[in-house]
């Protein structure tokens, strides 16, 4: 019998209160900022509970200050203005309807993509303190002993706010990395490890590298992993995650890359855990590739496969969760899974296709599964 650690993508639902909040932070309407940190204080710590709740060993503070997983940086450091444009991934635009479809529901979230037009420097860590200091207090009082905090990798970073500043794509990716380096290392430095989200490497490939083969694309994701390997270099490898994905939205993905193509690339990065998507149907098949390259998987990589989808309202099945990292197990033994989610819940603030309750019962789904598999390890 083994203990299967739980764990998540990051980003959980926040409250109708918090995403006013951030709106008018957005929006740049007028805000009382003591409410406003307030407000995160007391929603982080809610968020911590549910998890601990749910029976979440390794728990986040659900991003819940940041607009996005990406975008957050434009608040954080300077450089960005003006508009980026918009691209809609392949695989919806060959389905118009449903894209249609998708914008007539609001089935796509609204917030700023500025692009690049300057100089890439931080505006300091007191933001992030304000987050760490939540996530920490939560912890505590919650009887926590591991905590996690996403930040954006360079590369997603250059997906959605691009650049028009810098003389090439080396270049943006090198200042974001030089700019990111401090936040990372603070992170860590404050005792939580540090996630870098990184769907440069596999969701781009389809949204913004369309007119390349995958052996391009593949050269241009190895590109970003380097950037990202040099924002690390001073992070201890054994407390960074970095989570891959094709795009959180439920959608046809016949365009997306297969896992085989970056396996590579994944492994490369420099981390402990790697994040992965393996519940939603277009690459819930690809455990496989784990399984027959099991060889290439350095010896000191953990697993932490999505064994529940984060884009439809069906709660698995506990018994679908064990064997699904079961299968994972099978490949690199039990101490080297940890149960994670395909991506997060909360993307975008105010912005999600599953419900706040049933995103906690597919965690609390996870943890039942996770216990399971540790019975019959």
């Amino acid at each position: 019998m083994a203990k299967i650690l739980t764990s998540h993508v990051g980003s959980l639902p926040r409250t109708q209160k918090v995403v006013d909040f951030i709106f008018a932070r957005e929006n740049e309407k007028p805000y009382d900022q003591a409410a406003f940190d307030a407000a995160m204080t007391e929603a982080v710590d809610e968020t911590v509970r549910k998890q601990v709740e749910a029976g979440v060993d390794i728990v986040s503070d659900g991003e819940t200050s940041k607009i996005s997983y990406a975008t957050y940086v434009k608040d954080r450091y300077t450089g960005f203005s003006g508009d980026s444009e918009r691209n809609a991934p392949a695989d919806l635009k060959m389905f118009p309807s449903f894209l249609q479809r998708l914008a007539d529901d609001g089935g796509t979230p609204q917030y700023a993509r500025p692009k690049c037009t300057g100089e890439v420097r931080s505006k300091g860590q007191d933001e992030l303190m304000k987050d760490i200091n939540n996530l920490k207090s939560a912890m505590a009082k919650h009887g926590v002993e591991r905590g996690f905090m996403n930040a954006a990798s360079p590369g997603v970073i250059s997906l959605f706010l691009q650049n028009d500043f810098y003389g090439s794509r080396e270049a943006y990716l090198a200042a974001l990395a030089d700019a990111m380096k401090a936040e990372y290392e603070t992170i860590v430095a404050n005792g939580l490890d540090l996630q870098l989200d990184c769907p440069d490497l596999a969701l781009s490939r389809h949204m913004l590298f369309t007119d390349l083969s995958d052996d391009e694309f593949v050269k241009v994701a190895d590109m970003h992993v380097e950037a990202l390997n040099h924002a690390l270099s001073d992070v201890p490898q054994d407390r960074v995650r970095v989570h891959i994905c094709w795009g959180n939205y439920e959608g046809p993905h016949c365009c997306d890359i297969a896992m085989d193509k970056v396996f590579s690339t994944l492994m490369a990065t420099k981390s402990r855990y790697v994040l992965f998507e393996t519940s939603n149907p277009r690459h819930a098949h690809e455990w496989t590739t784990f399984r027959d390259r099991k060889a290439e998987i350095p010896d000191d990589k953990v697993l932490v496969p999505g064994v529940v989808d984060t884009t439809t309202n069906f709660v698995e099945h506990p018994e679908l969760v064990a064997q699904r990292i079961e299968r994972f197990e099978g490949i690199v033994g039990a101490d080297r899974v940890i149960a994670g989610s395909d991506c997060g819940f909360g993307t975008f603030a105010g912005f999600g296709a599953v419900d706040p309750d049933i995103a906690y019962a597919k965690l609390a789904a996870l943890s039942e599964g996770a216990a399971l598999a540790g019975k019959n390890s």
